[in-house]
């Protein structure tokens, strides 16, 4: 595995975000984290949206503060991205957790996963956070051994109401 590195979005990452999208595109696959979605906007304002969001400026309701990063190589070609849930509501205690992770479809099975929650829990210990609930669905083995590998520690499952299997876990400090 190549040097990664965790990094806020910038400018400077604008076209590396672009060939990131359109391979989740090219693969017919949903952008995850959802956050790294697709949006009508330009870039430039995707950027000032997501620092809105790590500061609760005009955040949704029901939503809680979350930092958006993405995994590098050493020519800032994103990877992965992680976003960082501040605090729980009552449904990302169910599902979705703290922190929420995705690997583009051409560089998984590399151990990005893993590096990316490992790089991702130094980010939350940041924001004095000791015990973090990661998630993710049953069928994605590569994601819950990547959760594992970093100190996951399984609790109850959740089930959705279209009957999906969503494992939970927490790592402690």
């Amino acid at each position: 595995m190549s040097k990664v590195t965790l990094v806020k979005p910038s400018a400077a990452l604008a076209d590396a975000y672009q060939q990131y999208q359109e391979e989740w595109v090219q693969a017919g696959e949903k952008m995850i984290p959802t956050a790294t979605q697709p949006a009508p906007v330009p870039f430039a304002e995707r950027l000032i949206s997501w620092h809105n969001e790590e500061e609760g400026i005009n955040i949704p309701a029901g939503w809680v503060k979350a930092s958006l990063f993405f995994l590098v190589d050493e020519n800032n070609r994103i990877l992965g991205a992680s976003h960082i849930r501040h605090d729980l509501t009552e449904d990302l205690f169910k599902i979705g957790g703290h922190v929420g992770y995705g690997v583009r479809p051409s560089e998984r099975k590399k151990g990005y996963a893993t590096e990316i929650l490992k790089q991702s829990l130094v980010e939350v210990r940041k924001l004095g956070i000791k015990e973090v609930l990661v998630t993710c669905n049953d069928d994605n083995t590569g994601s819950a051994k990547a959760i594992e590998a970093n100190g996951g520690v399984r609790d109850q499952d959740e089930i959705e109401e279209d009957g999906t299997v969503i494992r939970r876990y927490w790592i402690k400090e």
